[in-house]
């Protein structure tokens, strides 16, 4: 969920699909988007502790469109000038398949997962690992691989 290419945005672009914070969290855990990833996408629950708690945070604020946040949540060195929220893709559902490091303990992690989507009607997947570190003492996306999918 890195993508770098921008072209230009319609308000019809920047229309998110209704999420309340009392809607279930679009990340997975089973919590109150208002309560889970939304306290990190307004602020009010300080940053994730974890690289997974990040990456789950980062999926759920493309579910909803939070522009602001994936760019805060970006490593300063690979963080793109805005993000491209393609008006065709709906995305439908979050596996995370592992973790490695990424806690508080830790400098870097990864996580690698499969996120769910519908673009045009058509179902699709993105089976990325991706690559977390700490900057200035908060975990921060830095960039991802692409996994083939056998």
């Amino acid at each position: 969920m890195s993508r770098r290419k921008t072209r230009p945005r319609t308000p019809a672009a920047a229309a998110a699909p209704a999420v309340t914070a009392t809607s279930p969290c679009p990340c997975g855990l089973d919590a109150a988007y208002g309560a889970c990833c939304g306290r990190f996408h307004s602020g009010t629950g300080g940053t994730a502790p974890t690289a997974e708690l990040l990456m789950r945070s980062r999926y759920s604020a493309f579910v909803v469109r939070d522009e602001a946040y994936l760019l805060r949540t970006w490593a300063p060195e690979t963080r793109p000038d805005d993000v491209d929220f393609d008006p065709g893709m709906r995305w439908a559902g979050l596996e995370i398949e592992a973790a490695t490091e990424g806690t508080a303990f830790h400098q870097h992690g990864t996580v690698t997962f499969t996120a769910r989507f519908a673009h045009g009607g058509e179902p699709g997947a993105l089976h990325e690992r991706s690559r977390f570190a700490r900057h200035e003492g908060a975990w921060v996306y830095v960039d991802g691989d692409f996994v083939d999918q056998a």
